[in-house]
């Protein structure tokens, strides 16, 4: 268990980091003894700076979901971050690759809620019927730790989130199942990564879910007007300078960023 100064100090080294846009020493190896609970602490301590300089919660992110993200990760359990407003980008963007340390891609659902949802017992049908609507999205993100991580780094990292776009088709959560919603990731019109939205968890919502239960156990509520990221169904695809990084969506439509 770290003490609560050295919780500040690894804040401390991510703001820096994400700064800097560049990489720090994994906090794992700084504090050998770091815990689960330190990892999240310092990730809230994180977001609270930000939203004290002026930034607004919009929503979190659930990571590590699928099968294939704990493979490309070597982590074995789910994680989340916080959403804020600064890191919306709008479909089709072109955005600086320099902002970002080393930037990278998923193909994820986001989930709009209509009511809000706090665990514990937080189940499927109960998101469904909290959800307003899904949207396609994809999600950047950008550790600002060094390989390999930890799940303790990953976790204090706020989920490595960076950038969130959403676009395409907005479906009702009963219109279609979910689970067989497809995406697949093109990099400059080559197809990169294909995947299944059933890939989390057996089907995404279970992913908002364990968020609600989560984040219960801690007092806190997801909000009605959030946007969840119910984790990615695809391995992430680094993003290069120059790089046009398109997800279709099928019949829910496409997203695109460019990289410059």
């Amino acid at each position: 268990m770290m003490s609560e100064a050295d919780r500040n100090k690894a804040a401390d080294i991510l703001l820096a980091a994400e700064k800097a846009r560049k990489q720090a020493v994994q906090l794992s190896k700084t504090w050998p003894d770091i815990t689960i609970e330190d990892a999240y602490a310092i990730s809230t301590e994180v977001a609270g700076r930000k939203l004290a300089a002026g930034a607004r919660l919009i929503g979190h992110k659930v990571g590590l979901t699928s099968k294939a993200m704990q493979r490309s990760s070597q982590i074995d359990e789910p994680d989340y971050g916080h959403l804020l407003d600064s890191m919306m980008i709008a479909d089709g963007a072109r955005i600086a690759h320099e902002n970002y340390c080393l930037p990278r891609v998923e193909i994820e659902l986001a989930f709009i809620l209509g009511k809000p949802l706090r665990g514990p017992g937080v189940r499927l049908p109960d998101v469904l019927r909290a959800t307003d609507y899904v949207v396609p999205a994809i999600e950047i993100v950008d550790a600002r730790l060094m390989d390999p991580r930890k799940i303790f780094d990953t976790v204090a990292d706020n989920g490595a989130a960076a950038g969130i776009v959403i676009g395409g088709r907005p479906v009702g959560p009963l219109e279609i199942d979910l689970r067989w919603v497809g995406g697949i990731m093109y990099r400059n019109s080559e197809i990169e990564e294909t995947g299944l939205a059933a890939g989390v968890l057996g089907h995404p919502a279970l992913g908002v879910a364990w968020l609600a239960n989560k984040l219960g156990a801690h007092g806190v509520t997801l909000e009605a007007g959030h946007l969840v990221l119910a984790g990615s169904f695809t391995r992430v695809v680094f993003a290069k300078k120059g790089d046009t990084l398109h997800a279709d969506f099928g019949a829910l439509g496409g997203i695109a960023v460019q990289f410059v």
